[in-house]
């Protein structure tokens, strides 16, 4: 196979296929689905982008409290609720590039070692712990850090010693966290598998572009 960001090389046929054509072959096939599918494909992102958001909130109420911070509510809630756009977005980006690898991947042009259904379930894993838990937690800690060292709600650190102070106050509210995280990454695992079925039984569908990509 080869790549060169615009086109694939089906190595079965010696063609050479623009990405934009499979991916409007895709698209004609995704219609043709059921309607649960379709939605189940359209809207489980932003379900996991809104758990994020809620994740982020949670954290930031955990900070507010530890470092006494009352001032500036809003501006440290505003990041957590545009969270959930940015989660959206990073997440049909990352199903659009693995609908193109699982079409390249039932063209055999991918070969070797890796394990598509394995690679998406850690994926699909990764991506609610780190993108729907902890970057809200990491998110959280730098907005309310600001502000208690603005309105000198509670004692900040000595040069020397900010790492192990911040370590220090984030533990407990991680730990308190772990539940959250253990949901994400579970419900994060479940999304991608579903996804994936969703991309096999997608691919059984035959129409005319995909006879003209196979012939």
């Amino acid at each position: 196979m080869t790549d060169n960001g615009m086109f694939v090389k089906d190595t079965g046929q010696g063609q050479t296929i623009s990405r934009a054509l499979i991916f409007e072959m895709l698209n004609k096939k995704f219609e043709k689905l059921p309607d649960i599918d379709k939605k189940l494909f359209s809207y489980g992102p932003i379900y996991l982008a809104g758990n994020a958001g809620f994740a982020g909130l949670v954290a930031n109420s955990f900070f507010r409290r530890v470092l006494n911070v009352t001032q500036g509510r809003f501006t440290s809630s505003l990041p957590m609720a545009v969270l959930p756009c940015v989660e959206a977005s990073a997440n049909r980006h990352w199903s659009n590039q693995m609908m193109l690898c699982i079409h390249q991947y039932e063209n055999q042009n991918m070969i070797g070692d890796l394990n598509c259904p394995t690679c998406t379930l850690i994926r699909g894993a990764l991506v609610g712990v780190v993108g729907g838990g902890i970057y809200p937690i990491l998110l959280a800690l730098p907005v309310n850090a600001g502000l208690a060292a603005r309105y000198n709600s509670a004692p900040m650190p000595e040069k020397g010693n900010m790492i192990r102070f911040w370590t220090n106050v984030s533990k407990p509210i991680v730990q308190k966290m772990y539940v959250v995280l253990l949901l994400q990454g579970l419900f994060g695992t479940y999304l991608s598998s579903k996804q994936f079925d969703i991309y096999l039984k997608m691919l059984k569908i035959t129409d005319s572009d995909s006879e003209q990509l196979h012939g």
